[in-house]
């Protein structure tokens, strides 16, 4: 089975972040190039993607981390096929059997029953509404969702039922939906964060391979705000060395284009991500490598990742300080330190469904 072994040579993974496809933590063989004594070239295809279906029993996820401004989210997608190297979500492909590796970017989980879901689940006696997040995981506007517009209909499920939503996204296709986020922010039902990682379209890239470029994203945090969508530009994640020069620039052109409120989050390493991380560094910036992960264990009390509450997202130390002062500075300069109004709740209802009692009053 030669795509299940790795490291996969550079021509066979144009436009993907990982360099390699390591096996699952939880799978019990590991699978390994060996040299055979055999020296047959073989002329391997390019890595695809492939997206299979999931039936979906359940789809709002409660969250209990003490540190996110959420109780609840919803992933329609699992996996990502923008390919960010850094991204927090890879190790969740582990729990599929899939490498967090070029599997988290190549083998895609859609849920396509997950509106009706929502639905159902939106109607249970026993709900009790809060904002919803889309997007904390996997991108719900990677490119797929063209195709497959599992977003759109959740999106349009949410608006039936008058129901809040946070909406995290790098995607361009969230534009196809203006319609919908027009309408449910006018009545203070939606708010979204565009993630605007670096400045420069080279690193860009070649650390987040399938997503807009920086100047594309930043024209969708214009239109979003032009049709009345409250957006807040997010410097996420802030690599220390790489991308934390560009702060004050990041947040300088999310308020020229419109953004509203800003937020910064520290380069995260859990679990796997740490050696796909590393092994991008030494790919792509070898000369840098050891002072990026310097500044990381620093901040992590020697470890290159610490998942402690309060702490997991910033990291401590100087450096963290550091960034933080400019990240205040800057935000109170460009009048972006304000949080983003909160979503509305009093307005939840389930539409009426054929059959249904109507009320009198």
């Amino acid at each position: 089975m030669p795509d299940a072994t790795r490291p996969v040579p550079k021509e066979r993974r144009p436009g993907r972040g990982a360099a390699s496809r390591e096996t699952g933590r939880f799978e019990r063989h590991v699978r390994e190039d060996v040299q055979d004594g055999w020296d047959i070239p073989e002329d391997l295809p390019v890595l695809r993607t492939f997206v299979s279906d999931e039936v979906a029993r359940s789809v709002i996820n409660y969250v209990r981390s003490p540190d996110l401004p959420f109780d609840r989210s919803l992933n329609p997608y699992r996996g990502c096929e923008h390919g960010c190297i850094y991204c927090f979500a890879r190790p969740s492909h582990a729990y599929l059997g899939l490498s967090p590796g070029l599997e988290f970017e190549t083998r895609l989980i859609a849920r396509p029953n997950a509106p009706q879901v929502l639905a159902r689940e939106l109607r249970a006696r026993r709900y009790a509404v809060a904002p919803i997040a889309i997007g904390t995981n996997t991108d719900p506007y990677q490119p797929i969702e063209r195709d497959r517009g599992i977003m759109r209909a959740c999106l349009e499920v949410l608006r039936d039922f008058r129901h809040p939503v946070a909406i995290v996204t790098k995607g361009t296709l969230i534009e196809r939906d203006l319609d919908i986020l027009s309408d449910m922010a006018a009545q203070g039902l939606v708010r979204v964060g565009i993630s605007v990682t670096t400045l420069d379209a080279g690193l860009s890239r070649r650390m987040e391979p399938r997503c807009p470029a920086p100047a594309r994203r930043l024209a969708v945090i214009r239109r979003l705000t032009e049709a009345g969508v409250p957006v807040r530009v997010m410097a996420s994640p802030m690599v220390p060395a790489l991308t934390d020069p560009e702060l004050e620039a990041i947040l300088t052109a999310g308020r020229g284009a419109g953004a509203t409120s800003a937020s910064w989050i520290m380069l995260r390493l859990p679990r796997e991500v740490a050696d796909l991380w590393q092994e991008w560094l030494q790919e792509h910036y070898p000369d840098r490598a050891a002072r990026i992960m310097g500044h990381l264990r620093a901040m992590h009390g020697g470890e290159v990742y610490s998942s402690a509450w309060h702490k997991r997202m910033r990291g401590e130390g100087p450096y963290a300080q550091i960034i933080a002062q400019r990240f205040d500075r800057a935000a109170r300069a460009l009048g972006l330190n304000d949080a983003q109004p909160p979503l509305r709740c009093d307005l939840f209802r389930p539409p009426a469904r054929a059959g249904d009692q109507l009320s009198l009053f």
